[in-house]
């Protein structure tokens, strides 16, 4: 078990493109799209602006960013994990500490560590999941908006 749970990691942490980190500022969502040649969508919504970059690989990535100018959450499908590391940025070692000591089961991956959710699932070809902070998100949006 603990063999596929490694393989799985190393997934996670393929060489998937470089996106903005979770806590980042919005200024690196231009530089993300500009980085993987992708198309980028932004949306203004009342309480907060939607980044979504589709690569032609068939990635789309989603970051969420707050009037105050910060990614309080992204979203991710396509047909590889994303680089876990470069998406959660500072939130990461609390994400590998908290997926270590967690009880594995089949199925989707949830870690909650402190203020960070991260939520992943799929299979070959059709992974998706989404990561946020809580303490991050404006009062007036709900979280089911990240998806």
């Amino acid at each position: 078990m603990r063999i596929r749970w490694g393989i799985a990691f190393a997934l996670l942490l393929a060489a998937v493109p470089v996106w903005a980190a979770l806590g980042g500022s919005e200024r690196s969502v231009q530089q993300d799209r500009e980085r993987v040649a992708g198309q980028s969508q932004r949306t203004v919504h009342s309480a907060y602006t939607l980044h979504e970059i589709t690569t032609k690989d068939g990635h789309k990535i989603r970051e969420y960013v707050s009037p105050g100018g910060t990614v309080f959450a992204v979203a991710w499908e396509g047909p590889t994990l994303p680089n876990l590391s470069t998406l959660l940025g500072s939130y990461f070692t609390a994400f590998q500490q908290a997926s270590e000591s967690t009880a594995h089961r089949h199925g989707p991956l949830y870690v909650q560590a402190g203020p960070l959710v991260v939520e992943s699932g799929g299979r070959m070809r059709a992974f998706r999941g989404r990561a946020y902070v809580t303490d991050l998100i404006p009062s007036n949006v709900s979280r089911d908006v990240i998806r």
